[in-house]
């Protein structure tokens, strides 16, 4: 890998997630102003966000899904079709490459809903998400992570798991690919990629709990 031309966030969430307060367009603001190249919408059993953004012309926008499945969570990129909830790991793998996506592990080192070591082995994952600025502690969670990357031998990611538009940027993947959606899969598949980024900061963890709670309220 050369040089890494193009800075993706790989896991955002819009509003359409059950858990999100982040509206398309406040996706497409921030993301310009942290000066990202592109993002993936991950919503939550959902690909309404990202089928929505996909239309705009200001941002790259990957369509994803973020899919609960029976042992923890699987980011599916570059996928326009929705992928049911509460199937195996495996079998969610196996759609997200039927639809010509890759799958990424989420996480993997979160409590509830990373997926183990265990889960990941002998499965055809593409990558593993090793930097999640949401992630506690994050250091931790970072070094645990990219262990499982390693061990498995897979391209490792970053993404920020923005729920809340100030934490969109906080970590992100550098992908030497060109602008187009398939290359940049090739690109993370291949792994010409490098993950980066911080934790969010309390400061924007409160905020965003505190809109969560208006919101409900309301």
């Amino acid at each position: 890998m050369n040089f890494l031309a193009l800075k993706i966030d790989l896991h955002v969430h819009t509003c359409y997630s059950y858990d999100g307060v982040t509206t398309p367009k406040q996706v497409i603001d921030y993301s310009r102003k942290q000066g990202l190249d592109g993002v993936a919408i991950t919503d939550h059993n959902t690909i309404q966000g990202a089928l929505e953004l996909m239309n705009n012309k200001e941002l790259m926008v990957i369509p994803g899904i973020e899919v609960t499945t029976l042992q923890g969570h699987v980011l599916a990129l570059n996928v326009t079709k929705a992928i049911p909830p509460s199937l195996s790991v495996l079998e969610t793998i196996q759609k997200t490459h039927e639809l010509g996506g890759i799958a990424i592990a989420a996480h993997p080192s979160v409590m509830l809903k990373g997926l183990r070591m265990q889960t990941c082995r002998d499965l055809n994952f593409d990558a593993v998400e090793v930097v999640n600025s949401a992630a506690f502690p994050f250091f931790l969670s970072t070094y645990l992570n990219r262990r499982v990357a390693v061990n498995l031998n897979l391209p490792q990611t970053g993404g920020s798991d923005a729920h809340y538009a100030p934490e969109i940027g906080s970590a992100y993947t550098l992908v030497d690919a060109d602008p187009e959606i398939d290359e940049i899969a090739k690109a993370i598949t291949k792994g010409d990629v490098a993950p980066f980024g911080k934790a969010v900061s309390w400061k924007v963890r409160f905020e965003k709990e505190a809109l969560r709670l208006k919101r409900r309220l309301h």
